[in-house]
């Protein structure tokens, strides 16, 4: 297993550079809501998930697939982007809109991080709702491990670092050595202080505050529950799929 004491967390974005996780393994967390609707997705017979940076990108993507084959999704400042398939909500990614489609994927904060991880070894998706999928994962690594959550506008968000400090916690099994990153002490503090009430903690946060005036708070009950999908989504090339974990 990768080693707890090299495991790197940074808190959105901006928080690191293209540098920072070349060769490593990342996992990109956007609690609120792309990791959480990309799992659903694939979950629910996706057939691939393409993310990408702007609207541009998304455009010449689409151009040179056939109509029936892809769908847009995605968001911008939490509200379905103008003209796309569907927005950023997992409760839209249902077996019906989805199985067998190529999902492109533009989002306000997630898809940004994904991006810009683009130097990693291995870039795997993971939220509440993966978690011992990603806590297998890093058990069986041998790289080094960097944690990014993805944040809002390039600030930290707290769901996201719950997320990592839950990760952290449960590789430890609840018994962390003394010495770790900054980043991961931060989290598993935050963790020790919230870890009990993850779906309250989640509800009061910022980002979800934001979300109320915008979409059904059922998307934040859905995106704080813990291990309902077994799967690890990973990134090769560009493009997302999974294994079953």
């Amino acid at each position: 297993m990768s080693d707890l004491a090299t495991i790197d967390v940074y808190f959105s974005v901006h928080g690191f550079q293209e540098e920072d996780v070349r060769g490593k393994t990342v996992v990109i967390i956007d609690v609120l809501r792309a990791s959480s609707s990309m799992i659903q997705a694939l979950h629910n017979g996706a057939n691939k998930v393409i993310p990408v940076g702007d609207l541009a990108a998304a455009g010449r993507i689409a151009q040179t697939m056939e109509a029936g084959d892809f769908l847009l999704c995605g968001e911008k400042d939490g509200i379905k982007i103008e003209g796309y398939h569907l927005g950023n909500s997992p409760l839209e990614y249902t077996e019906e809109r989805v199985k067998g489609k190529t999902l492109i994927f533009n989002t306000t904060n997630g898809t940004k991080a994904i991006k810009k991880a683009a130097l990693a070894k291995q870039i795997y998706i993971g939220t509440f709702l993966n978690m011992s999928s990603i806590v297998h994962m890093i058990q069986q690594c041998s790289d080094q491990v960097v944690l990014i959550c993805s944040g809002w506008r390039g600030k930290q968000s707290l769901e996201d670092t719950l997320c990592a400090g839950t990760i952290l916690d449960a590789l430890g099994a609840g018994n962390q050595p003394q010495i770790l990153k900054d980043g991961a002490k931060i989290a598993v503090a935050l963790f020790q202080q919230y870890g009990d009430s993850v779906m309250d903690t989640i509800f009061h946060s910022d980002h979800a505050n934001r979300l109320k005036d915008l979409v059904s708070e059922d998307d934040i009950s859905f995106c704080s529950k813990l291990n309902t999908h077994h799967i690890l989504p990973v990134m090769k090339d560009g493009i997302i799929t999974f294994n079953h974990d």
